[in-house]
């Protein structure tokens, strides 16, 4: 007859497992911990193996929208794809042995898709939003930047508006300050130096005190003509005071000419967004720029690519694209240099990330090398390659 052997457990008085040989009689004592360890672990590895089998993460072809937005996803004429978003996807995929197929279609397009499962990825310059992910999911952020507006540069005559500059209330207010205290210095000097300095400053309070005026304007423009010179202690020290408060006054005013001829070309009626409700915009459909205009009550003309929307700018169709700021930098560096502007100041950060479907299982798995990929130093060589930031 054959001997099958038996695995008897009994609890000993101390609260332990006791497996009882049933030919030796011997006893080992077992842990209730190291039961538990080896039931976690047994558990474990039958999640793992799950996740292996899910069709999204093993033989699947996956499905990856995506639509030009340069440089995050340009097309080629050959019809091959490049750019931040693409390189980094394409690192992803790599890594995690993923087969995919790239689809070419517009925002809306990837949007919905992602939404409804048709598109098991979505790679562009996706903006992440709270109304998004109440639509979809999205991996960790990759990059962060902003709005920017894009406007017509002001290539003119530089002269014309630094003679607006000139005869505007503003200027001319300060001409008339400039004036009155040279008045007002030089009649000091008059009244000290009526009676001990006629053959200069006398004459009568007219002439005297216009011939004090021009000293009081030679002195402060340090042109130093010598023609006239006060020769009384109080007309000295006057003079003395006036030299170098002269050298504070004319150098301010200097830079303020300096000023009005260096951004002459630059003149333009936005500053920044606070000034796009008094001009024509434009931004692009389902943009997260569309959304910003449309919550501030800004009217704006809708247009289906940013180059679409630049070529708008530069006919004077509209006065301002607002649309992300490094796409729109970008694409003037490309084909508007000199032409249009980027304003220097960004606002309503954006961060951009991969699209998923909602509850998607590749999340996670994907977040995880996204995180790692971007700690790398070749991520800012990928960056400053399209950005040159």
């Amino acid at each position: 007859m054959e001997a099958r052997a038996r695995l008897v457990l009994s609890m000993d008085n101390r609260g332990h497992a006791r497996p009882i040989n049933p030919w030796k009689g011997g006893v080992i004592m077992i842990s209730p911990r190291y039961i538990l360890f080896a039931f976690a672990l047994m558990v474990s590895l039958g999640a793992s193996m799950v996740e292996a089998r899910d069709p999204a993460l093993s033989d699947r072809t996956l499905i990856v929208g995506t639509k030009e937005a340069p440089p995050f996803a340009m097309k080629s004429a050959d019809g091959t794809w490049t750019g931040i978003s693409i390189d980094l996807w394409r690192q992803i995929a790599t890594d995690l042995n993923l087969k995919y197929e790239l689809r070419e279609t517009d925002l809306k397009g990837l949007l919905d898709g992602v939404a409804s499962g048709s598109l098991d990825v979505a790679v562009a310059a996706l903006t992440i939003t709270p109304e998004r992910e109440e639509a979809f999911d999205f991996t960790h952020p990759f990059h962060a930047t902003g709005l920017g507006i894009a406007m017509a540069w002001k290539a003119g005559n530089p002269w014309v508006a630094v003679l607006k500059r000139v005869f505007s209330p503003t200027f001319l207010k300060v001409v008339v300050t400039l004036s009155v205290l040279l008045l007002a210095v030089g009649m000091l000097v008059w009244w000290f130096e009526r009676k001990t300095n006629p053959q200069q400053f006398g004459g009568g309070p007219a002439k005297g005190i216009g011939s004090a005026f021009w000293w009081s304007a030679v002195t402060m423009t340090t042109v130093g003509y010598g023609d006239k010179a006060p020769v009384s202690l109080a007309g000295r020290v006057v003079a003395l005071i006036w030299m170098f408060g002269g050298i504070i006054m004319i150098s301010g005013f200097t830079a303020a000419i300096a000023s009005s001829l260096t951004v002459a070309q630059l003149e333009s009626p936005v500053k920044g967004p606070g000034d796009l409700s008094k001009v024509r915009v434009g931004t692009i459909t389902n943009s997260t720029a569309a959304s910003y205009l449309r919550d501030k009550r800004i009217g704006y003309q809708t247009y289906q690519t940013a180059p679409e929307g630049l070529q708008a700018v530069a006919e004077g169709k509209i006065q301002a694209l607002v649309y992300d700021a490094p796409l729109l930098r970008y694409l003037i560096n490309q084909g508007f240099k000199g032409s249009l502007q980027v304003l220097p100041n960004t606002f309503l950060r954006q961060d951009y990330g991969i699209a998923l479907p909602p509850r998607s299982a590749l999340r996670e798995t994907v977040n995880r090398v996204l995180l790692q990929k971007i700690s790398e130093p070749a991520w800012q060589d990928t960056v400053y390659k399209y950005l040159g930031e």
